[in-house]
């Protein structure tokens, strides 16, 4: 987070987990108790097109979880705090058989790559799905992505990556994007690819490896502009897309 955007006190922490240990009169959705996860955001206007349309992570006035200001003018505070109240229209039930420490990564890294997957149609068995980087976000897509039954290549600048790749997450092939060879060979093979990287790197090896009809999914966020081939996408009918946490697929009635 840049310093200069920062409110201070800043309690940071976006995926947070925990239990119910009160609730207000009129909550449906929660008992104390419950086992609890908050994600990346704790309100919005709740009017806008965007809102209306049950996608209040695109609202302009998005309420983050932390160094936000909340709708009654306080700060919002993030998982680093010993109590955190929010919403319970953005509060996620855990199954009872669900450790928490397992499913915090999925209120950000995990729904980062787990939505994009499912809204472009990747999570089919028989897809081949690339996924760039191999860190958080890459890590959960990869793991995603073979539950689907996908079958899933790991595109990194790393090649001491290959051994995790492979032989620890499940991977079916691993490609050092420096090697040209390597990318060469993989021309035209993938369905769909997802970038995790917040660097920034070229866009147009990454273009190639992809069918036509391909969709290349951004979700990491470098810093600077990316460089982007417009011409090998028109000539393939590929597609450039960035996502971000769209966590809210369904509107829960014990929300309103």
């Amino acid at each position: 987070m840049n310093g200069a955007n920062s409110t201070y006190p800043l309690l940071p922490g976006h995926e947070i987990v925990g239990e119910v240990t009160e609730v207000g009169s009129k909550v449906k959705k929660v008992k104390v108790g419950d086992k609890v996860g908050v994600g990346c955001l704790v309100g919005a206007c709740h009017s806008c097109d965007s809102c209306v349309n049950n996608l209040e992570n695109y609202c302009s006035k998005l309420i983050l979880t932390y160094n936000s200001i909340d709708t009654d003018g306080t700060i919002t505070y993030g998982g680093y705090s010993d109590h955190m109240v929010a919403n319970q229209r953005y509060i996620v039930v855990f199954p009872d058989n669900m450790p928490l420490d397992a499913g915090a990564p999925l209120l950000c890294a995990g729904i980062t790559v787990y939505s994009p997957l499912k809204y472009f149609g990747l999570a089919e068995p028989g897809k081949h799905i690339g996924v760039v980087g191999l860190a958080g976000l890459g890590h959960v897509a990869l793991k995603f992505a073979k539950a689907f039954g996908a079958k899933v290549t790991v595109i990194s600048t790393s090649p001491n990556k290959m051994k995790e790749a492979l032989e620890h997450l499940g991977a079916d092939s691993f490609l050092a994007s420096r090697d040209p060879q390597q990318m060469q060979a993989a021309t035209g093979t993938l369905d769909g690819i997802i970038d995790t990287v917040s660097a920034v790197h070229p866009i147009l090896p990454l273009v190639s490896l992809l069918k036509s009809n391909g969709k290349l999914i951004m979700v990491g966020a470098p810093e600077k502009p990316l460089e982007l081939p417009v011409f090998p996408l028109i000539m393939g009918k590929k597609e450039d897309s960035g996502w971000e946490w769209d966590w809210r697929n369904e509107r829960d009635p014990r929300d309103d």
